[in-house]
């Protein structure tokens, strides 16, 4: 099964904004509970800081991905992002 991995960081400024709009966070987590309920969202991990987050796809492509991605309430606020196309192997 092949999958994409998605590595994301936000900026300083990115992240003092999300944590003084507390709407944000909530609008986000709405994305991200509709992939995981259309099984497009595999796994998803936030680091401790809040400023990193790990994303697994499965059951799409690169484009599709981005375009999700690029949905995000936080996309506005990610200072880097990387995707990595995996074959999974167990």
């Amino acid at each position: 099964m092949n999958s994409i991995l998605v590595l994301i960081s936000l900026s300083d400024s990115g992240i003092n904004t999300i944590r003084s709009t507390p709407e944000l966070p909530k609008q986000e987590m709405e994305f991200v509970q509709r992939w995981k309920a259309a099984n497009l969202l595999e796994s998803f991990f936030i680091s401790v800081s809040k400023k990193e987050a790990v994303l697994i796809f499965q059951n799409t492509d690169e484009a599709q991905t981005k375009a999700m991605i690029e949905s995000l309430p936080y996309f506005p606020y990610m200072e880097s992002i990387q995707y990595h196309l995996l074959d999974k192997q167990f």
